[in-house]
C-alpha cells in the first residue's frame, strides 16, 4: 500500500545512510559484474540480458548522469517496461545533489516511479523508498520489491 512521505532526497543526508542501503532485500544483477557475459557485446550479451529482465520480478535502472550516452539503457528499459509493466520499474537516479538533473534529459523517465531516500509516513526513520511524482505518494522500497 502506497502512503504520503514527508520529504525526500536522491542521496542519503546522513553518514551511516550507506550501511541502510544494505538493508535492502532483493538480489541484483549488475551487467559489468556478470562473467557470463561475453567481453564483447554481441547476439549473446543481448539475450542474456533479455533473460535475465525478463526473469526478474521488478527491474530498477540505476540512471547515472552519463547515463544519456548509453546505448543499452534505453533497450533494457524499454524490455523491462514491455515484460514488467509500468508499475514494477524503478528508476534509481545515481547523482551527487538534488540540483543535477542532467539524467532527467530523457523525458521518458519521468514516466516510471523513484527510489529516493526520505521520510516516509508510518516510519520511525528515513528510510529508502518508491515514490510516484503523479500521485504524490511512496512505499518503503523493501516492500515493493517484495510484492
Amino acid at each position: 500500500m502506497k502512503t504520503s512521505y514527508a520529504s525526500s532526497s536522491v542521496l542519503p543526508s546522513r553518514p551511516d545512510s550507506n550501511r541502510s542501503w544494505r538493508k535492502i532485500r532483493g538480489s541484483r544483477h549488475i551487467d559489468k559484474k556478470d562473467s557470463s557475459l561475453p567481453p564483447y557485446t554481441n547476439e549473446q550479451t543481448a539475450q542474456t540480458l533479455k533473460d535475465r529482465i525478463n526473469q526478474s520480478r521488478k527491474f530498477v535502472l540505476l540512471a547515472s548522469e552519463n547515463s544519456n550516452q548509453s546505448k543499452w539503457v534505453p533497450w533494457e528499459l524499454g524490455l523491462a517496461d514491455g515484460y514488467k509493466g509500468i508499475g514494477r520499474v524503478a528508476i534509481f537516479p545515481n547523482v551527487q545533489s538534488n540540483a543535477n538533473t542532467a539524467w532527467t534529459s530523457w523525458e521518458y523517465l519521468g514516466l516510471y516511479d523513484r527510489i529516493v531516500w526520505g521520510d516516509l509516513e508510518g516510519e520511525s526513520e528515513r528510510v529508502w523508498m518508491v515514490y510516484n511524482k503523479k500521485s504524490h505518494t511512496a512505499c518503503n522500497l523493501n516492500v515493493w520489491l517484495s510484492r
